[in-house]
């Protein structure tokens, strides 16, 4: 399996944590690992320059990191971005990542193998709001057309990972391996569920009736979406 991990955040505390406790239940002898920390990255804000979506992704400013990041997902069997709660989003790196990938979204140029893939959004907070980042996270990927997306928000309750009482350790431990039973089981022969599909059809008859960007349109008639095939 290969996975690619984004870090929302620099520092190795309880985010990158409760990470690792999913990467050692996942890292098999093939396991192929490529991670992210964004704020390493110096990943510029979006300009709003529209490049990506009306012309090319390469034109982006930011496309000299955007095409090392993009490689690795391209790549992965299983995405996982992961990101404490700051103010009851995701960091602001994070977001800027996905802001690059708007073009990404159904509405304009999804990746065919995106529709095979797992993805998994992890949050944490030491009080509240870690549900609505993880759930935030997990809108980018049911964007991206993404085929399984598994969210994980824990409230840790305690000035650091390691000082979280027994009680809560074992219903993190639960969680953590619930969820990697069901990404190992699927990894491999997953599909698209309901939600995906019906969103991917509406996005379709959007495309025929295109005459605003002949990027996409191009993109999806190249495809043979506008004609009944799908990528799933």
């Amino acid at each position: 399996m290969n996975i690619t991990v984004i870090y929302g955040q620099k520092h190795k505390g309880n985010t990158y944590k409760l990470t690792r406790l999913f990467l050692e239940k996942l890292e098999k002898d093939e396991t192929q690992i490529d991670e992210f920390f964004l704020p390493d990255e110096k990943l510029g804000f979006c300009s709003g320059c529209l490049n990506c979506i009306m012309r090319d992704e390469k034109t982006c400013p930011h496309y000299g990191f955007m095409e090392k990041v993009t490689a690795s997902i391209d790549e992965a069997d299983l995405i996982i971005a992961a990101s404490p709660c700051y103010v009851f989003n995701m960091t602001g790196q994070l977001k800027t990542l996905f802001d690059h990938f708007g073009y990404r979204f159904m509405a304009h140029r999804p990746e065919a193998p995106m529709f095979r893939k797992q993805a998994l959004a992890i949050s944490t907070a030491a009080g509240a709001g870690m549900g609505k980042t993880a759930k935030l996270i997990a809108f980018n990927f049911f964007m991206w057309g993404a085929a399984r997306i598994y969210k994980c928000g824990v409230q840790i309750a305690a000035d650091d990972f390691d000082a979280i009482n027994e009680k809560r350790r074992k219903k993190i431990s639960r969680k953590v391996e619930r969820t990697t039973r069901k990404i190992l089981r699927r990894n491999g022969k997953v599909k698209p569920n309901l939600k995906t599909r019906f969103m991917f059809n509406i996005m379709k008859q959007n495309q025929k009736g295109n005459d605003w960007n002949a990027a996409d349109k191009e993109y999806w008639q190249s495809r043979g979406w506008l004609d009944g095939k799908k990528p799933y």
